[in-house]
């Protein structure tokens, strides 16, 4: 009987001990780890800044995929001065040693924009068609002047966030695959580096094919 009276007195004085003792442990290493704010799974961004938080579930400004290369890397914001900003950005596939495949170009460009500018490029693709297509509007046509006038910098803008009736391809396409398209259209206006390029091999072509000849004879 003593055994339980003892046992019950040792255990009900821890209890009292532990009530009555000082709610603050001291102090943390990592005070934000241990006292972390818990925030529901699904809660609005709204709910959030309430609490003083900001978060837009957007990466970091500054962020660079996993197996991107920095040097396609894209940071201008999307607002006005952006868009501005963005006339001098320079396609970095029109740099010295840049490699491009000019028909993986051609096919992105087919696979994600022929279908409303048309593989001609001349904005009559098959959701237009001539005005007899599910879209009413006619898209942009890049073999116009005003087109082949317009900055690649500001090109690839528009094709990262959209630009009138265009949504943004930022999700479907990558930065350098938006460059190569890009690269390609310009190559087609017969604009920029990549129109020499074309020009420098259809040049090299036709030499090739008359010395054949001269061989011949």
């Amino acid at each position: 009987m003593n055994k339980y009276i003892f046992i019950a007195t040792v255990t009900l004085s821890a209890v009292a001990a532990g009530c009555g003792a000082d709610s603050n442990p001291g102090r943390s290493y990592m005070p934000d780890m241990t006292y972390s704010r818990a925030y529901e799974t699904y809660a609005s961004t709204a709910d959030l800044e309430k609490e003083g938080v900001f978060y837009n579930r957007k990466p970091v400004p500054g962020t660079v995929a996993r197996g991107e290369d920095v040097e396609f890397a894209f940071n201008l914001p999307h607002d006005s001065a952006g868009y501005a900003q963005s006339a001098q950005l320079k396609n970095p596939l029109d740099s010295a040693g840049a490699k491009i495949d000019m028909k993986e170009a051609e096919r992105l460009y087919l696979v994600n924009c022929g279908i409303c500018h048309g593989a001609k490029l001349d904005g009559n693709g098959p959701l237009f068609n001539g005005g007899d297509g599910p879209y009413t509007a006619a898209p942009k046509n890049f073999m116009a002047d005003d087109m082949k006038a317009l900055p690649a910098g500001t090109m690839f803008y528009s094709v990262t966030y959209g630009k009138g009736q265009m949504g943004s391809y930022a999700s479907q396409i990558s930065p350098k695959q938006r460059w190569e398209i890009i690269k390609f259209i310009k190559s087609k206006q017969g604009v920029g580096a990549g129109a020499a390029t074309d020009s420098t091999a259809k040049k090299g072509a036709e030499a090739s094919v008359a010395a054949d000849a001269t061989a011949k004879k």
